[in-house]
């Protein structure tokens, strides 16, 4: 496995976990009623809490995604560069 098989890997993560994101943030604001009614019969949430964990979490994925996946990509770029 070469730089760039690793550096093409991190890239695609990136998309797909950026998709996640999207995809969470997006259910999160149409379905916001329903989610909340849903997680609400087992932890018992205001409304506030619920939004903060949400807002929290999809913040906390987002800043995961930098360090463990687009750091390594620039990194291995400024690595690879004189290899290719």
């Amino acid at each position: 496995m070469n730089i760039r098989m690793v550096r093409n890997a991190l890239l695609w993560c990136v998309v797909m976990n950026y998709g996640l994101v999207l995809w969470w943030f997006l259910y999160f604001m149409v379905a916001h009623d329903w989610m909340h009614k849903f997680v609400g019969v087992w932890f018992h949430l205001t409304a506030e809490q619920f939004d903060t964990i949400n807002f929290a979490g999809i913040l906390f994925y987002k800043i995961a995604i930098f360090f463990f996946n687009i750091v390594p990509c620039i990194a291995l770029c400024i690595v690879g560069r004189g290899q290719e």
